[in-house]
């Protein structure tokens, strides 16, 4: 199990392991946003990441968020919830409520049912599109061949705030010619954050252009076991 002090220590390690990795490439370490991705692990573990100072969470389900964090706003103002997991559009609401970055849009039906939810609540959180770079049949995300007019869809048809771009490369072969095409694809849309590095490949995305990296297992451990 991984205790308070574990997760202060690899939090330590991974905004060192970033900032060492902006300096090879010639960034400001500033520049790179660590989000702390805390699903399936307990609100302990984001009380105890908290405590050492890191604010900035990600999870995969709405449900799971609902749990967790709007207990902790209050005593946490500058804590934001980004939501990156595939979201079905009968969560759109709950997401919108919940999140203050929803990376993970990536068809028009879904595209709709957050601007509907936005236009309901009154809320507007950040939104991410979605990328499936490598056009894998089991991953979420809008295809390449799909993505510039989802990307102008979504700004003008749909009206979300979309701010930038996320993605999952495929588990095998080199990551970085995806990222390479994540930040390409935002550059011709005039979008800055691009949110793509987990804990295995981070410092590859960094080298890449990554305004955001999303890691989880390397600060909190291995998920537990389900009951």
């Amino acid at each position: 199990m991984t205790t308070d002090t574990d997760i202060a220590a690899n939090l330590a390690a991974i905004r060192a392991r970033i900032a060492e990795a902006c300096i090879r490439a010639n960034r400001d370490p500033g520049a790179v946003t660590l989000v702390a991705v805390s699903k399936t692990h307990p609100q302990e573990a984001v009380i105890a990441a908290l405590a050492a100072g890191q604010t900035i969470f990600g999870e995969n389900r709405v449900q799971e968020a609902q749990a967790k964090f709007p207990g902790l706003r209050a005593g946490h103002p500058s804590m934001r919830l980004h939501i990156i997991g595939g979201l079905q559009t009968n969560k759109a609401r709950d997401a919108v409520a919940v999140a203050d970055v929803i990376e993970s849009i990536d068809r028009p039906k879904l595209a709709a049912a957050i601007a509907d939810a936005m236009a309901k609540t009154g809320r507007r959180p950040d939104c991410l599109i979605q990328v499936n770079t490598g056009d894998e049949a089991q991953k979420s995300g809008i295809p390449r061949a799909e993505a510039d007019a989802f990307i102008r869809a979504a700004h003008g048809e749909y009206g979300l705030p979309v701010t930038g771009l996320m993605c999952i490369p495929p588990v095998e072969g080199d990551p970085r010619p995806h990222f390479a095409y994540l930040r390409e694809l935002a550059a011709r849309h005039g979008l800055s954050v691009l949110s793509m590095g987990m804990s295995g490949d981070f410092e590859a995305a960094i080298a890449e252009g990554a305004t955001h990296v999303r890691v989880g297992t390397a600060i909190f451990g291995h998920r537990p076991a389900p009951a």
